[in-house]
């Protein structure tokens, strides 16, 4: 199959699910901080606050598709960015939670048009108390993720943590390359997320944009960090609603990213010893949860 020739504009794919007025703040920061107006997708997963459709008939030119069956965050965006003209070649997916800086949008599309390698460009990403979140990140090997799973709550500064987490690039000035970038916002370049097959819908939340990283990069591409483009992210508005199904998606996808990644039969005992202990670690958030 011939490969589909893009244009340079931007379209912008927020998946959304019941997101309050977090969604309006977002679609504010996107207009202004954009020269251009921008294509907006909502591909949403069956909210029942009727946001989405709010801002969707307040903002002109903004396309909403609905699904209730809520197949989870890289379906929904796959969805989304198959509703794109042809017109658009990079695809800004982003989080219903946060705002756009002026100038961000210019600045991760200039940096993903230098150079046809780069498959992915990302923000810094702040929080909302001004720290840096650690957006880009190691792909992480077994080791790393299983000690940063079992570890990272009990002895936060455990090795394998701070290997996997990068937060020395909280200090970089100058783009730089990374394995992976948190799905709460990334440039995609269309044509090499077509190439890989968008998201694997396989995963339903959290790991996809750890996979999405891992099959750019084996596929010849990069994932860039570019501190210089800065975003503010308020997180958790629609997931902290759903807590306990959200970390039993979270422990899921981390056992499918290692058995994906590992799928060799000698690797078959340590993916078992490392179901056991993500396990463990869930029924001790979950008891964590509910105190």
């Amino acid at each position: 199959m011939a490969q589909a020739e893009y244009g340079d504009a931007i379209g912008v794919v927020v998946v959304t699910y019941s997101p309050g007025l977090e969604l309006d703040a977002f679609a504010a920061s996107l207009d202004e901080g954009s020269r251009e107006p921008l294509a907006l997708v909502l591909a949403d997963n069956g909210s029942t606050d009727g946001a989405p459709q709010r801002v969707a008939a307040a903002r002109p030119g903004t396309r909403l598709i609905v699904d209730e069956s809520n197949p989870g965050y890289g379906a929904a965006v796959n969805a989304g960015a198959a509703q794109l003209g042809a017109e658009i070649g990079y695809i800004l997916v982003c989080n219903s939670d946060l705002t756009l800086r002026p100038g961000a949008i210019e600045r991760l599309h200039e940096v993903i048009r230098a150079d046809e390698r780069i498959g992915i460009v990302g923000p810094l990403i702040r929080n909302d108390d001004g720290t840096v979140y650690p957006s880009a990140r190691r792909l992480p090997s077994f080791r790393d993720g299983i000690g940063h799973a079992l570890l990272a709550d009990r002895w936060p500064g455990n090795p394998w943590t701070r290997r996997y987490r990068q937060e020395e690039l909280g200090l970089a000035t100058e783009p730089t390359p990374t394995g992976w970038l948190s799905g709460a916002c990334v440039l995609v370049r269309r044509s090499a997320f077509d190439a890989i097959g968008g998201f694997d819908e396989g995963f339903f939340m959290y790991f996809e944009d750890v996979d999405l990283g891992k099959r750019m990069l084996e596929a010849g591409f990069s994932s860039v960090y570019v501190p210089d483009a800065e975003v503010v992210h308020i997180g958790g508005s629609s997931t902290s609603q759903h807590s306990e199904r959200m970390l039993r998606a979270h422990h899921e996808s981390a056992y499918r990213y290692l058995a994906k990644k590992y799928p060799q039969w000698f690797m078959r005992p340590a993916l078992g010893v490392a179901h056991l202990g993500l396990r463990w670690r869930l029924r001790s958030e979950l008891r964590r949860a509910a105190r």
